[in-house]
Parts: structure tokens; C-alpha cells; sequence
């Protein structure tokens, strides 16, 4: 039996990951390690309490429900948790009044009912030309055997599938995944190597070989370049990447994501320490600039966002 990923969020009614209406199913765990990060409860790969401070009232519902006592009062009565002691079992959470105690990342069902739960969109999926986009943290980095049994009973009901990815992944999961996904949202974040590992961790070089072999097999791709100040928005490096893809890939959808703070709150509730202060968004004229290189490269389709 195939085993069972970690699920930190299911997005319905997107219009952001694909065509038409979607359903966007954010599986956790990825093996890249972005310093930009704004989900960073997706990087784990196992679960993890959330708490939010600014929510919490210090009631201590949750003092008597841990069972690692890993909760106790600390300064002028305020409840704090000691995230050493804390195996993030999640028995706390049901116990919060305020719900400021959240549990990142829940057991996927099994493929064959999880792909009947997300079915019962359908109606919206056919009527807008959308479908199912599995994300994550990175979707191709989960056991592939319960992926492709998810993808296969989708796409053999007729549904749109969508794979975001960062590429980072066994060529034997791209492989398996290619009969059934209908579009690549492909992420491409710096083509410097050396760049590269230093903010995410990781060479790009199976990333680029992976785009490659879709490109080769005829896959419908989208590139999504996540923009961040000053790691990939140079106009030297946003040139290099705009020939990169046109000559590797061809004339895709490029869609630019400027860098944001969104997510910075969600470093404090899992309780570490966001560290993106030399990291900012381009200006709007910078992006119009950076769209306006790429499409002197030959891309013809090139947007803001996606």
C-alpha cells in the first residue's frame, strides 16, 4: 500500500495554480530549503504545532492536555511552550478556546478516497476548464506510488491535473507523473549553481535536467520565477534565464511572483526566526523592466503574477 504524505492545506476555488477553477492540494516536505520562504510549515517533512501568540489568552487549557509537559507558565503568567519537549502530537490544539495552537501537516487518505473527496468539485472544474494542482512544500519529493494512484484515478475521470513543482526530484517521478499531468508549473528561482545552493539549499542541476526531458517529451510547461531582491533580479540574470528557456524550452507562459512578507508571521508561530531582513520586492517599474528583458528574448507570453 502506497504510502500516506502529510497535507498542510487544500485550497479550493483557486484561480492562481492553473486554469479555470481549482482545487490546490499543498502536500509538506520539500527538500529545498528557500530563504525566502513564505510557507515555511511546508518544508518539514513531518508535523508541527503553530502557535500564535497574539491569539493565545494564557487560559492553560493546554497545560493539562500535553502529555510531553512541554507547556507551562512562564513570565507574568504567560503561557509558553517549550518546542525542544514539544513532539507536536497535537493534543493541545483541541483544547484552545481561542484556536491559537495549530497542527501543520495531518495524513493525506488514502489515494483512492482522497481523489473522491476532491471529485466532488467537478461541477466548477468542467464549467471553468480548471481542475486539481498538487503543490506542496514539493509534491514530487512524497511516495510516488500514492501520487501517480491519485493522478491516474483523476485524470482517468476526466480531470484537469495540474503539477507544481520546484523540480527538484528523481527523473523516476517525473516519468511516472507524465502520463497524467496535463500542465507543469515549473519554478525556476536562479540559474547561477552557486546562487542556487546558497539560498535554497540545493544545486539546480537535476532541476534543469528535469525541465529539460518534459520539455523533450512534450509536457505543456509554465515557468514561475519567484522574484527576490537582490538574488535573482538582476537584469543580467533575469536576460540569462529568459535565453535559457527559450532556447531549452520554447516560448512558455513565464509568470514573474515578486517576493513578499506574507508569510513572515508563520515563522513566529512555528517559533523560529524568519531571517529574510536583506530580502525585498522589486519595485513595480523594476518588474514592467524585468517582464519588457524577458520578452526581448523571445518569450511572447510573459505576466505579473500567476
Amino acid at each position: 500500500m502506497a504510502a500516506r504524505p502529510l497535507i498542510f492545506n487544500i485550497q479550493r476555488f483557486s484561480t492562481h495554480d492553473g486554469p479555470g477553477i481549482r482545487t490546490t492540494v499543498f502536500f509538506k516536505g520539500c527538500p529545498l530549503c528557500c530563504a525566502w520562504c513564505h510557507n515555511p510549515e511546508s518544508q518539514s517533512f513531518s508535523p508541527q504545532l503553530m502557535v500564535d501568540e497574539d491569539r493565545c489568552v494564557s487560559c492553560g487549557m493546554c497545560l493539562a492536555a500535553c502529555p510531553q509537559g512541554a507547556i507551562a507558565r512562564g513570565a507574568a503568567g504567560r503561557v509558553r511552550t517549550d518546542r525542544v519537549r514539544c513532539v507536536a502530537c497535537g493534543a493541545c490544539v483541541d483544547f484552545c478556546p481561542e484556536d491559537a495552537r495549530e497542527l501543520a501537516g495531518t495524513p493525506a487518505p488514502l489515494a483512492a478516497e482522497f481523489a473522491d473527496r476532491l471529485l466532488a468539485d467537478r461541477m466548477f472544474f468542467e464549467r471553468s476548464g480548471g481542475g486539481v494542482t498538487l503543490s506542496g512544500g514539493e509534491c514530487l519529493a512524497q511516495d510516488i506510488d500514492y501520487l501517480e494512484e491519485l493522478c491516474r484515478t483523476l485524470h482517468d475521470e476526466g480531470v484537469h491535473v495540474a503539477i507544481d513543482t520546484c523540480g527538484f526530484a528523481p527523473r523516476e517521478h517525473v516519468e511516472r507523473l507524465l502520463p497524467y499531468a496535463d500542465l507543469w508549473l515549473y519554478d525556476l528561482k536562479a540559474l547561477d549553481d552557486e546562487v542556487h545552493r546558497r539560498t535554497t539549499g540545493v544545486s539546480n542541476e537535476r532541476i534543469l535536467d528535469n525541465l529539460a526531458f518534459l520539455a523533450r517529451s512534450g509536457a505543456k510547461i509554465e515557468i514561475r520565477v519567484p522574484v527576490v531582491h537582490p538574488v535573482n533580479d538582476g537584469e543580467e540574470a533575469m536576460c540569462a534565464l529568459g535565453a535559457y528557456v527559450t532556447e531549452r524550452v520554447g516560448t512558455p507562459r513565464v509568470s514573474l511572483l515578486p517576493y513578499h512578507t506574507t508569510g513572515t508571521g508563520k515563522y513566529r508561530r512555528l517559533g523560529v526566526d524568519p531571517g529574510q531582513e536583506e530580502f525585498r520586492a522589486p519595485s513595480a517599474e523594476h518588474m514592467d523592466r524585468l517582464i519588457r528583458l524577458l520578452m526581448e528574448q523571445g518569450l511572447t507570453d510573459v505576466e505579473l503574477g500567476g
